[in-house]
């Protein structure tokens, strides 16, 4: 064989080589475990955006929101993600205090929401209103305010989750103190009786206990009662619309600096805001798309409450969070 054969064998082992690297690159992203569950929108999220990339997407599962940031924090340069997805507004402050994530650079004008979104590192990929959730065989009549709910009999008890662990926590945390300010330690207060327990996450309070009818009423989202309608067909589980107004929640997804795929991590980015990934969401995250994805919503989200919504600035929560949890906690060991 001559030389030069010999280099372009070479040159073409290398040539295919770089090809076979290329086409093995692994995108890693950081979301939730519900996300990633036989029933959740990862697995024909995976499915698709291989076909499209020509790469491996790899999803970590953690806890909530709360622990996807949590993670994030303690890897800091040394995180396997490229992508966290999960993280909801109320958490963006903290996440971007980090230092840890990039603008994205993607178009946002496909985004369709209750409020208006300019962000540069935060793509929106669902949303609702936080909201109780009853059972109708076991209550007729729900509360339609924090304040009727203080007031009913202390046999009627509701299910929460911790605002310290878990997204809906959190949310409920936001929506007393936006709805009643130097009030919301009186609202906590008189809610304790009607307290059953605490769970640290949302699959807790929701499948295992309130599922199980041990409380006729848990901290959930407006469009919960979705998953019910459209896949066990039954109308038994309803949201009850609050005097209040609701505290609203949009999830979110980002590119980190270390990133050692930036292509394709702004690509899956992009895909985020698709078609393919947005019609997973309605019935698998149970929540709104963040794209109008018109006659492709089921029809059961006809059935839900449509109730006003609010939100305080994500700066405002990562400033004010702690103390407001701490004066929860003082509220609830009264």
């Amino acid at each position: 064989m001559s030389q030069q054969a010999i280099v372009g064998g070479l040159a073409l082992m290398a040539l295919l080589g770089s090809a076979a690297a290329q086409a093995e690159d692994t995108l890693t992203v950081y979301t939730y475990d519900a996300f990633v569950s036989e029933w959740g929108a990862g697995p024909k999220v995976k499915e698709a955006f291989e076909a499209q990339c020509d790469c491996r997407l790899r999803f970590v599962a953690l806890d909530g929101a709360v622990g996807i940031l949590q993670r994030l924090r303690l890897e800091g340069e040394d995180s396997a993600a490229d992508v966290v997805l999960g993280l909801d507004m109320n958490l963006m402050a903290s996440a971007r205090e980090t230092g840890l994530l990039v603008p994205h650079g993607i178009d946002l004008a496909p985004v369709s929401l209750p409020v208006e979104w300019r962000d540069d590192t935060f793509v929106p990929f669902d949303w609702a209103p936080f909201a109780f959730v009853y059972d109708t065989q076991a209550l007729a009549d729900p509360p339609t305010s924090f304040e009727q709910l203080i007031a009913a009999p202390d046999d009627l008890k509701v299910i929460i989750e911790d605002p310290r662990t878990s997204t809906p926590g959190l949310g409920l945390l936001l929506w007393i103190k936006h709805a009643y300010g130097e009030r919301a330690d009186e609202i906590w207060e008189g809610l304790q009786p009607h307290i059953l327990t605490v769970t640290r996450g949302w699959s807790e309070a929701y499948f295992s206990l309130f599922m199980n009818g041990e409380a006729p009423m848990v901290l959930s989202y407006a469009t919960s009662p979705v998953y019910h309608m459209a896949v066990e067909n039954t109308d038994r589980y309803r949201a009850v619309a609050f005097d209040e107004g609701h505290y609203l929640q949009v999830e979110v997804a980002a590119m980190t600096r270390h990133s050692e795929h930036p292509g394709l991590a702004r690509e899956f980015l992009e895909f985020v805001l698709g078609e393919q990934f947005q019609r997973q969401l309605p019935l698998t995250n149970v929540m709104y798309p963040a794209v109008d994805i018109g006659d492709a919503l089921p029809a059961a989200f006809d059935e839900l409450i449509d109730p006003e919504v609010y939100s305080f600035p994500p700066q405002t929560v990562a400033r004010e969070r702690r103390a407001w949890i701490d004066e929860w906690l003082r509220a609830s060991t009264r």
